[in-house]
């Protein structure tokens, strides 16, 4: 998008112009309602957390709709005043409270400043209803005849802000500069700073739109309306900004389209990063997992190498005294190796260990490898959703797309919070994860937590993960009643989730213990997570 300047052509923005809400659009939008000064005001809705709408009556009826959302504040009329909640929030049941019934005294524009001021007399006295649409710091505020805040769309404390908004305190005007008035400027003057001239407005006289158009709109409320696809809407001709243009009826008219579009895009865009955030999570596991997969496939591979270790042993077990860590041999091919021996154990005993290695590492090839093929096509399939998700724009694409990941259970859904007597566990805190492989995988947070999850969750072939002599986690990996499907990748997931949550987890070797559950029982009269455990295995891992 760009302006037109002494015939050269400036860049404004790498991507779509937006226009702003500033204050030419709103000084339009108040010239637009001035009929309706004198007339009352019939209804009050909250639609939304940021937004009322006001229905004014005057021989016919409008409904003024002003929002302080931080990226979407403004104020115009609508079309249709939207339905009321069954249960308005307690702003809009104080406006209702005061406003009800009263009449328009004035609304007016606070200088060329984005401040709009309604005034509104009721039963019950003078008010104001003040709108600050400026960006992150918009706000509604009711105001008494006495200058006080009422009742505000969101309260400020003085921690928040240098201006706090509370209730029963005096109003205090927004403490912006003085700066020349639109009205006062002249050509060739600097409009950098002067008020009512935004960065856009300015970027539009640059372009060739008279200044003294700008001042006469202004002056005299001879504004017209331009609305422009994905751009926005605006009270002046839009020539050198935008080619696609279209005169509308009102401002109203046009920055309601324009709005309800640029909200639209807004909410496909926080879908689509809400989606990908999950998914891109979801992918990284899957990633982790294929490289462990991998190392896993690489050690089956050495099967052979594991198994003539163990016949080396055999053969030179003449060799090996009591106590001996090494073994110095020659391989097949009359090289010298040495194999690392458990000194605790005799020669026969070391080489059926390395006979065992090599049963496991050739029985659970074929097994890892189909693992890994399984998680790779998943990864794939994932990748191309992603692909997908980041082409969409439109949130009928966004939810279909949402629906398939959620079918391929590639979405963690936060679990809804319940009555306590309704909450699983007992009410114990016991957090709950997916393995890489999708084992469902418990964990308590204390004592007590960990001491039920142990005595009243797990099952007997569950493997169970502990970090070796000190306080930690208690970690359950449910197996459905077949611990010997779960693979490394698995346990390694649990063993770090069990160190990450001891005394060890900046240690960068932890030792963790795992076993099956129907191996860990607690002593008679222990106290809560105390355990002993039997036939463990350890495995040391980096928290």
């Amino acid at each position: 998008m760009t302006f037109v300047v002494s015939g050269r052509m400036h860049d404004v923005m790498s991507k779509t112009l937006k226009i702003p809400f500033d204050s030419a659009c709103l000084a339009a939008v108040i010239a637009e309602v001035q009929p309706f000064v004198g007339g009352k005001v019939q209804r009050i809705i909250q639609a939304d957390e940021t937004s009322i709408t006001l229905s004014l009556y005057r021989g016919s009826e409008v409904h003024l709709m002003v929002s302080w959302h931080p990226d979407f504040a403004r104020a115009h009329l609508v079309s249709r005043r939207g339905p009321a909640p069954q249960n308005p929030p307690g702003f809009c049941q104080a406006l209702r409270k005061h406003l009800d019934d009263g009449q328009i005294a004035f609304i007016r524009q606070r200088g060329q400043d984005r401040i709009i001021e309604i005034g509104i007399s009721a039963e019950s006295g003078d008010y104001q209803l003040v709108a600050e649409l400026m960006g992150k710091h918009s706000n509604l505020m009711l105001v008494g005849s006495d200058r006080r805040v009422i009742a505000a769309g969101k309260w400020v404390s003085k921690h928040q802000s240098k201006r706090p908004i509370r209730a029963n305190q005096p109003y205090e005007v927004p403490p912006l500069p003085e700066r020349a008035s639109v009205l006062d400027v002249q050509e060739g003057d600097d409009l950098r700073d002067v008020e009512g001239i935004s960065p856009f407005l300015r970027g539009l006289i640059e372009a060739g739109l008279p200044l003294a158009r700008v001042q006469q709109a202004f002056s005299a409320r001879a504004w017209e309306a331009f609305y422009s696809h994905r751009e926005g809407a605006y009270p002046l001709p839009l020539e050198g900004v935008t080619a696609t243009a279209i005169p509308r009826e009102s401002i109203s008219q046009a920055i309601e389209q324009a709005f309800a579009e640029r909200i639209a895009l807004a909410q496909v865009s926080q879908a689509r990063d809400a989606l990908l955030s999950q998914l891109r999570r979801v992918a990284l596991a899957r990633e982790t997992a294929l490289a462990s997969l991998d190392q896993a496939v690489e050690a089956a591979d050495r099967a052979p190498q594991l198994q003539q270790t163990a016949e080396l042993v055999l053969a030179y077990q003449g060799m090996v005294k009591p106590g001996d860590s090494a073994l110095t041999a020659w391989d097949y091919q009359g090289n010298e190796v040495v194999i690392k021996l458990e000194p605790e154990l005799s020669a026969v005993e070391n080489a059926n260990k390395w006979f065992e290695k090599a049963r496991r590492a050739k029985n659970r090839a074929g097994e890892i490898v189909e693992q890994r093929d399984r998680i790779a096509h998943d990864l794939d399939r994932l990748r191309k959703v992603m692909a997908d998700v980041e082409l969409a724009d439109s949130p009928v694409e966004i939810a279909d797309l949402r629906a398939f990941a959620d079918q391929s259970k590639w979405l963690h859904h936060a679990a809804t919070p319940k009555a306590k007597e309704d909450r699983p566990f007992e009410g114990h805190p016991i957090r709950e994860m997916l393995s890489p492989a999708g084992y469902r995988v418990l964990y308590g947070t204390n004592a007590t937590s960990n001491d039920y999850l142990v005595q009243k969750v797990a099952k007997g072939n569950d493997w169970w993960f502990h970090v070796r002599g000190q306080t930690s986690a208690h970690v359950v990996l449910q197996t459905s009643g077949h611990p010997e499907k779960v693979q490394i990748p698995d346990l390694i997931f649990c063993a770090e989730l069990a160190a990450r949550n001891s005394v060890a987890k900046h240690s960068t070797y932890v030792p963790v213990d795992y076993t099956l559950k129907k191996y860990v029982r607690k002593p008679r009269g222990s106290a809560p997570g105390s355990v002993v455990y039997e036939r463990e295995k350890t495995l040391h891992v980096d928290p």
